[in-house]
């Protein structure tokens, strides 16, 4: 039936979602999309946005953009580490709680059934809280990487 793609900023602070969804997922979609933010967020506060490194966040029309909007500082994931962004977080409940579970027969219907799911969680938004400290997930990935990649012994 075709794609829609769904831009979303998760607040940390509170668990609003700002949100917009587009049929194409291009720099100009992401650029109408940072002037949602724009006018969401008041102007005396400063924006973050943790992306990944998806080529649509990072083109030159988007670099000329953020140099016109200083208030807009951009940190990228690295590749692979998703679980860093929260937004990421908030999109696995909403494929969990309504993409799985729905039927849609059309792209209009999906994104009605998104825009009403996005407009329930902002009546009532959680934020997410980390459940471990910087040490303990930094001391987790440096296990894992060890388990992964064991030291060689050269004989």
């Amino acid at each position: 039936h075709g794609i829609t793609s769904l831009f979303a900023a998760f607040n940390i602070a509170d668990g609003s979602v700002i949100s917009k969804l587009h049929r194409r997922h291009r720099a100009i979609e992401f650029k109408k999309f940072l002037v949602t933010i724009d006018k969401a967020v008041p102007s005396g506060l400063d924006v973050h946005l943790v992306c990944d490194n998806y080529a649509t966040h990072n083109t030159a029309e988007i670099k000329t953009w953020l140099g016109k909007h200083p208030r807009f500082h951009v940190h990228f994931t690295p590749t692979g580490s998703s679980w860093m962004n929260q937004v990421e977080r908030w999109f696995g409940l909403l494929t969990d709680k309504l993409i799985r579970r729905g039927v849609h027969t059309s792209v209009k219907a999906l994104e009605h059934d998104i825009r009403a799911w996005i407009d329930g969680w902002n009546e009532n938004p959680k934020p997410f809280t980390w459940t471990k400290t910087a040490d303990e997930i930094l001391n987790s990935l440096a296990d894992y990487l060890t388990k992964i990649n064991p030291p060689t012994t050269e004989t």
